[in-house]
């Protein structure tokens, strides 16, 4: 009898079948919960899911910076959800502070008022995206280039105090405040709901029982998310730049001899992310109206397990990771109760390290010969 093969019990362990297995139970009651809520109120069910798509392609954005800075330069930077922060608070400051939504009716007093506002939208969404992109980029050269060739361990530190640094400067009453502000959003909501039809829901009145619910800041996060996620796609797939970007990820000594400047596409990296971010923090604020100089730890944390699930380093899989991660929120705050949420969120990480760790699209990484 070989006695120095493995038992069964012993291949279980070894294989990680004990993860799966509790991974499988957990999913299938998770279903089986939803599934008979949503029989016995269909309306609830579907409302949940157009709040869990809102707040999925929020974090989408966010997860994105996530998971290109680690794909190129293998550090988590926690300080990318203070990025977000700052972009909210940078709209907040262009649209209440100086009007900016609304500047051309100040400079062409006889245009359309739709047309100024969506092209005072658009100028405010342009400036937050370059100054988020600025910052990150002072923040890469000051805080995590001289510490290219350090042990990781050091990066991650100094990612994480650079994100308490940016909260508690932001707390600051001459740079944004400590208190909670309410949004003011550069454009009015229109709001539908859909029983028996689409129909607009007028101002003052309530939708009928059993309706599903939703406005135009839905479509806006919806069309923006995917315009900006289908347009970082073909970038790094088509451009000069984007192929330099893969070629970074994959070995940066050879792109140095071939000519690629690395710091210089890590420093464009950082700011793209952080441009996505901005958006983020822009479509957040707008979707729920109230902003604060710690909004951006929990999202942030959010959208990292977000890029952690569908597998860090890969853009598809981050987009899917953040709507099934707003899915997951909205689903369990409805159904369970509001401060499981957050539980949630973190058990999915937990499993997705134990089950599979590379994520759902992630694959292992492998020696370069």
């Amino acid at each position: 009898m070989d006695t120095t093969s493995p038992s069964f019990s012993q291949r279980i362990i070894q294989g990680g079948w004990i993860g799966k297995i509790a991974l499988a139970l957990l999913s299938l009651g998770a279903v089986w919960w939803v599934g008979s809520k949503a029989i016995q109120s269909p309306a609830l069910f579907y409302q949940q899911i157009i709040n869990g798509l809102q707040l999925g392609f929020v974090y989408a954005l966010i997860a994105l910076g996530y998971t290109m800075v680690y794909g190129i330069v293998r550090l988590i930077n926690f300080a990318h959800g203070d990025v977000f922060m700052v972009g909210a608070f940078i709209s907040y400051f262009a649209v209440s502070k100086f009007s900016l939504h609304v500047w051309p009716s100040s400079v062409f007093p006889g245009i359309s008022a739709t047309i100024s506002v969506v092209l005072g939208t658009l100028t405010v969404v342009v400036l937050t995206m370059l100054l988020c992109a600025l910052l990150a980029m002072v923040i890469e050269r000051i805080a995590y280039k001289p510490l290219r060739t350090a042990p990781r361990i050091s990066a991650l530190i100094t990612a994480i105090g650079m994100s308490f640094f940016l909260e508690y400067f932001g707390a600051l009453d001459f740079v944004f405040t400590p208190n909670f502000i309410t949004y003011k959003r550069p454009f009015d909501i229109s709001i539908w709901y859909l029983k028996d039809g689409f129909h607009k829901l007028e101002t003052g009145t309530s939708a009928p029982d059993g309706s599903v619910i939703f406005s135009n800041i839905l479509i806006i996060i919806i069309l923006t998310s995917l315009f900006l996620v289908l347009s970082l796609n073909f970038f790094i797939m088509h451009t000069k730049i984007g192929k330099a970007m893969r070629a970074s990820s994959y070995d940066k000594p050879t792109s140095r001899l071939m000519g690629i400047n690395v710091d210089g596409i890590i420093s464009i990296t950082f700011a793209i992310g952080a441009a996505l971010a901005g958006v983020g923090g822009i479509l957040y604020a707008t979707a729920y109206p109230s902003i604060f100089f710690w909004m951006g730890i929990t999202p942030g944390l959010k959208a990292f397990i977000a890029a952690v699930l569908g597998g860090i380093g890969n853009i598809p899989g981050a987009f899917l990771g953040a709507l099934i991660m707003g899915q997951a929120e909205v689903l369990s705050a409805g159904y369970i109760s509001t401060p499981m949420r957050d539980a949630i969120a973190f058990a999915i990480l937990i499993l997705v390290l134990l089950v599979r760790p590379t994520g759902i699209f992630g694959e292992p990484e492998q020696e370069k010969a």
